[in-house]
């Protein structure tokens, strides 16, 4: 046993020499992580933190020193630190491994390290906990039995745009992150790309300020657009109900969309305005109504 881990003699030691601890930390509330958790964060020889002072606040609040153990592990650094951290591992060290705050990898630095300990022949171990795309859908009310976790989208609106075309047709919840400055144009984006579809969104999860807001992705654009009623703060974590089944395939669709788009552009409705009204009224992607559109007018 360590010499930080002296206190719990007569206990076996949580951790084991030569091993990664991946070790999933509070999402917003501190008092949200396991007794496990804990014990490993106690008894390692290291902790590789994407923020050192952060994990700090951690270990202070549940009295745990951190006794010079903490290393810093973020994106910046990740390559050249992970070979330098395996090689202390398998001189005989144990490594726990944490971000901000969830479980790490997941949208999270650590896939280097885990990668270089598993090639290296060393134990990897998860000691699971808080994530914030699965306290989201614990409580969305949205179908769970399949789901994808998208993680963030491109930053840049052209990239986001196709990345949300190649998704809607999946019939899965699907899970997204976004950061505050981009919300109102990734919810235009997918309300455009996908449909006006059920959503929920949460927001500060766990924390004092926590907002979960229900509602259709067109709201949550309205919502949280330029215009709207909310400035959006802090991290935020996204779920959207997969493509109603029928609404991309099926002969009947077909039919009442071409239907709608030949009526409103023999009435000379613009294309643009067309296509989202009816892919609203089907449920179907925008893009899809506006591509039909154009073949539409296309052939006469």
């Amino acid at each position: 046993m360590t010499e930080h881990a002296a206190g719990d003699a007569g206990r076996p030691p949580a951790v084991e020499p030569a091993t990664l601890y991946v070790v999933a930390t509070p999402i917003g509330n501190l008092d949200d992580v396991t007794l496990r958790a804990l014990r490993v964060l106690r008894e390692v020889d290291l902790i590789a933190a994407e923020d050192t002072r952060h994990t700090r606040q951690l270990l202070e609040h549940h009295g745990i020193a951190a006794r010079g153990r903490l290393i810093a592990y973020h994106d910046h650094v990740e390559a050249e630190r992970a070979h330098e951290l395996v090689r202390r591992v398998v001189a005989g060290a144990s490594l726990a491994l944490v971000s901000d705050a969830g479980t790490p990898l997941i949208a999270d630095p650590g896939y280097r390290l885990t990668r270089a300990a598993l090639e290296a022949g060393l134990r990897v171990v998860p000691v699971p906990g808080p994530s914030s795309p699965i306290a989201l859908l614990s409580c969305a009310g949205l179908p769970t039995d399949r789901f994808t976790f998208v993680g963030f989208l491109p930053a840049k609106s052209a990239g986001r745009r196709r990345a949300i075309a190649e998704l809607a047709e999946r019939a899965e919840t699907l899970v997204l992150l976004e950061s505050p400055h981009r919300l109102a144009a990734t919810l235009a984006d997918l309300a455009d790309g996908l449909g006006d579809r059920e959503a929920v969104l949460g927001r500060e999860l766990t924390k004092r300020f926590e907002e979960l807001r229900r509602g259709t992705l067109a709201e949550m654009a309205r919502h949280y657009g330029p215009d709207g009623a909310a400035e959006a703060r802090g991290e935020v974590v996204i779920a959207v109900a997969g493509c109603p089944p029928g609404a991309v395939a099926g002969e009947a669709v077909a039919e009442v969309l071409d239907e709608l788009l030949r009526t409103g552009l023999a009435a000379g409705e613009p294309l643009a305005s067309l296509a989202r009204d009816v892919a609203a009224k089907l449920g179907i992607p925008r893009r899809l109504a506006y591509q039909r559109g154009l073949a539409l007018k296309a052939s006469g």
